[in-house]
């Protein structure tokens, strides 16, 4: 691989290049003709069915089912809740006409699909025997109101899960939270080695027709936050103007109580930017689609011997990890050292004649580099070790940055220089006043991330005005 095939920029020294670079010259995504709109090759799509298939078999568990509705949405649905559709409003595009003639009605490209969902579920539930209702769709989604689009991080189209759930009793439905919020915690933190901060959204934050929004939230190596999966508790916000109603046990007419929640391809864009490097991506074993592959080291003398003991090699790991043997002849060894590090390979085994005859490999990890010479009797424990090692390295070394990222701030001074100087995560007292979270953005840049479950002590006052905190917020420049 030659260095222009290679990364040219450092991720300390230019961050947003080094991720362009890294995440086109992997061969993880491309981009496409259409602006903001990615094309997610072969790399960039299994890492999503991966995280896809894990998130999927837990919901799976809790009673949630797929589903599948439709890509466009008639405007009058839209309309139907007027937060909702206000907050969406620049980001549709519409669909006008077919062939030479007008639609009779606009249909929307989803946004996001509670109107065209809910429209069936005030059809299908009618008792209190027909809930809760716990769907969810696997989809892309259409929103077109930024004008930078970030790859990955902040695209106009992006694949998601949406699930949309519908409770006879808003007890149940706040229970969901919880559970929802524990599924994409175990993602994030166990299969990407993301760590992340919990909290409720500002209600200038929340989504667009919810009574609450409640977020994981990352931070990247550039100081700039990042909002992951979310889960919002919309209350009777939708079931209202779509007539979602039920009897209950009493035979008395009553309103669902419904949730939404997700978690999309963006969180591949978060996993790259806290863990790859200078020399290309690194992933997390389990999320890795390759998690091990083989380079066979020969000449023409040793070739078939040596792919012989490679490909033995291969089916015995192959029950265990994701392997793939590299034997393509047309490349040098070095070359392919390179391309497997450029795109983010866990473990690398190297087998030639010296190992071949001593009855070894050598193991060498992507993460750290470091390499050692394993038997090849124990190199199936071996391997699984190390990448249960690398999976707890990755996520650990994550968790590090994220708390030294972290500042307590008590003045509006450090709060300005800490966001001038290192950025990351501020936590500071708020009052609560919407007008001291528009200041605060105005002036600094900085908006409401999420405001911490646990509110163990609000240490100082409002860092914008001054008067007594109600909560401690985090704060922090973002995507």
């Amino acid at each position: 691989m030659t260095e222009q095939e290679g990364l040219t920029v450092k991720k300390s020294q230019n961050f947003d290049e080094w991720y362009t670079q890294v995440i086109i010259k992997s061969e993880l995504v491309d981009y496409s003709a259409v602006s903001g709109c990615l094309v997610f090759r072969p790399l960039g799509y299994s890492i999503w069915e991966l995280i896809q298939k894990a998130t999927d078999e837990k919901f799976k568990k809790i009673g949630v089912q797929n589903v599948y509705f439709p890509l466009l949405i008639p405007e009058k649905f839209l309309k139907k809740e007027a937060e909702h559709v206000e907050g969406f409003s620049p980001e549709v595009a519409w669909v006008t006409e077919t062939g030479d003639s007008k639609l009779e009605e606009r249909l929307a490209i989803r946004p996001t699909s509670e109107t065209i969902m809910y429209d069936s579920y005030s059809k299908w539930v009618r008792s209190w025997r027909d809930l809760p209702i716990k769907y969810n769709q696997w989809n892309n989604v259409l929103r077109w109101e930024f004008k930078h689009p970030v790859p990955l991080l902040r695209t106009r189209e992006f694949l998601w899960n949406e699930g949309h759930s519908a409770f006879a009793t808003k007890e149940e439905a706040e229970d969901e939270r919880d559970e929802i919020l524990g599924i994409y915690q175990k993602i994030t933190e166990e299969f990407l080695a993301l760590p992340g901060i919990i909290g409720k959204k500002s209600d200038k934050e929340k989504f667009a027709g919810a009574t609450e929004s409640y977020s994981i939230e990352h931070l990247l190596p550039d100081g700039r936050a990042i909002q992951g999966p979310d889960f919002h508790h919309d209350g009777q916000n939708f079931a209202k103007p779509f007539n979602i109603t039920f009897l209950d046990k009493n035979g008395k007419t009553q309103y669902v109580w419904q949730n939404t929640w997700a978690i999309t391809t963006r969180e591949i864009g978060v996993m790259i930017s806290v863990h790859s490097d200078d020399k290309g991506l690194v992933l997390p074993p389990k999320v890795a689609p390759i998690q091990t592959v083989i380079i066979p080291i020969f000449d023409d003398k040793t070739k078939s011997t040596i792919l012989k003991a490679a490909k033995k090699i291969a089916d015995m790991l192959d029950k265990k990890v994701r392997v793939y043997l590299d034997n393509r002849d047309y490349y040098t060894p070095g070359w392919k050292f390179n391309e497997w590090e450029l795109k983010g390979v866990p473990l690398r085994i190297e087998i030639g004649p010296r190992d071949l005859k001593n009855r070894q490999v050598v193991l060498v990890r992507r993460d750290n580099s470091k390499k050692r010479a394993i038997p090849i009797s124990k190199l199936e424990r071996e391997i699984e070790k190390e990448l249960e090692d690398i999976q707890k390295t990755l996520f650990k070394r994550a968790s590090e940055f994220l708390e030294t990222s972290t500042h307590k701030i008590k003045t509006s001074d450090e709060f300005k220089k800490i966001l001038q100087t290192k950025k990351g995560i501020l936590q500071a007292g708020w009052c609560t006043d919407v007008k001291c979270e528009g200041k605060i953005k105005e002036e600094t840049g900085a908006k409401i991330t999420n405001i911490p479950l646990n509110q163990n002590k609000v240490f100082s006052g409002c860092v914008y005005c001054g008067k007594k905190a109600k909560v401690i917020a985090n704060f922090a420049k973002s995507y």
